[in-house]
């Protein structure tokens, strides 16, 4: 993610922002420039009010009423729906306050997962490009007396459970299954792991170096789950995979490397934003130095990516600490890992 201003005045925005609160124009992001607008009334439509962009006019997207997005569309395109809420399938009950609140906070998280789906020019076909195979949203609630919601996917659809949204929930759930870490935004990269996995992996070239990097996935996708629900991952887990329940099965160890690609490329991104640069008093090891002034969503080299990641994670989990909070990054990438992320960043720009 990158740092946004508003086109009128300069002030810097955050990406959720509807209102510049220092000139007061309303903003609304543009996903086909990756930008700010700062907007003026034209009739029914917004017009540019900076004139730093091509001349034009936008709508806002449906869920911008319901407070759940600030995407733009051009005005002549003929839906409702942004480059984001189109892959919708199932949104609450809006009548219930609760689960609109937890519903805006998961549509937080999706939008920064389709722009980072967007920068790096992944297939976006939704459920109506492609109805069998499409990339869909279902956000269910449980229901009284059915059966438990969980977060998981299926040839495309996605399903988040709305109570990821409360974040008393989703740290209660995070302790009993005894995780480093839950966010909705992290839930969302997992999850869309497995779709490109489907599209980019499955009946392609990359299939067999897949099979090589992570494992065979023919075996038992069920009974991994289940054997590895039902005892601890084996000691020293940790110089082959990025989390546990990474070591449950080939799947699973891709989605979560995945999701661990989006995490460091996106959070690089902003370090870029910033000019960060680490340079430790304490000590002149090149490893733990580093100047994060590239964009990480084209760079190449995948060295470069680390090389810059393991310094900027070591300095904000000092932060974190000095704020008597857990680590923001409390992952080890060992040599494996490193490979394993490796291969994410050659399928994700060299796919056919």
């Amino acid at each position: 993610m990158r740092l946004f201003k508003c086109p009128s005045c300069g002030q810097m925005l955050y990406f959720e922002n509807t209102r510049c609160e220092s000139c007061g124009h309303i903003l609304g992001y543009d996903s086909t420039t990756f930008c700010m607008r700062s907007l003026t009334p034209q009739g029914d439509l917004w017009a540019d009010a900076a004139g730093e962009h091509s001349a034009g006019t936008w709508r806002f997207c449906a869920n911008a009423g319901r407070l759940a997005c600030n995407w733009l569309i051009s005005a002549d395109s003929t839906g409702d729906f942004c480059t984001a809420c189109r892959h919708n399938h199932t949104i609450p009950d809006l009548s219930d306050e609760e689960r609109t609140t937890r519903w805006r906070v998961l549509e937080g998280a999706k939008h920064r997962l389709i722009y980072a789906l967007l920068r790096l020019g992944l297939p976006l076909a939704n459920r109506i490009d492609d109805p069998v195979h499409g990339l869909a949203f279902d956000f269910l609630a449980d229901l009284p007396g059915g059966p438990r919601v969980l977060t998981g996917h299926d040839d495309g659809l996605i399903t988040i459970a709305l109570k990821e949204g409360d974040s008393a929930e989703r740290e209660r759930m995070r302790e009993d299954m005894g995780e480093l870490y839950r966010t909705p935004l992290g839930h969302f990269r997992h999850e869309v792991g497995h779709h490109y996995w489907d599209i980019l992996v499955r009946d392609t070239s990359f299939l067999a170096p897949f099979r090589a990097m992570f494992g065979d996935e023919r075996a038992d996708y069920e009974q991994a789950l289940r054997d590895h629900y039902a005892r601890p991952a084996l000691p020293g887990w940790q110089a082959n995979f990025v989390s546990a329940y990474a070591t449950s099965h080939p799947w699973e160890d891709f989605a979560e490397t995945w999701a661990h690609y989006l995490h460091i490329v996106d959070t690089l991104e902003m370090a870029s934003s910033f000019g960060v640069s680490i340079h430790p008093k304490l000590t002149r090891n090149p490893a733990l130095q580093a100047e994060i002034d590239f964009d990480p969503y084209t760079e190449l080299d995948m060295a470069t990516i680390i090389d810059a990641w393991l310094p900027l994670a070591f300095a904000v989990n000092s932060l974190n600490r000095s704020m008597g909070q857990p680590d923001l990054y409390p992952f080890v990438l060992s040599p494996r890992v490193v490979e394993k992320l490796g291969f994410i960043h050659t399928l994700v720009h060299e796919h056919p």
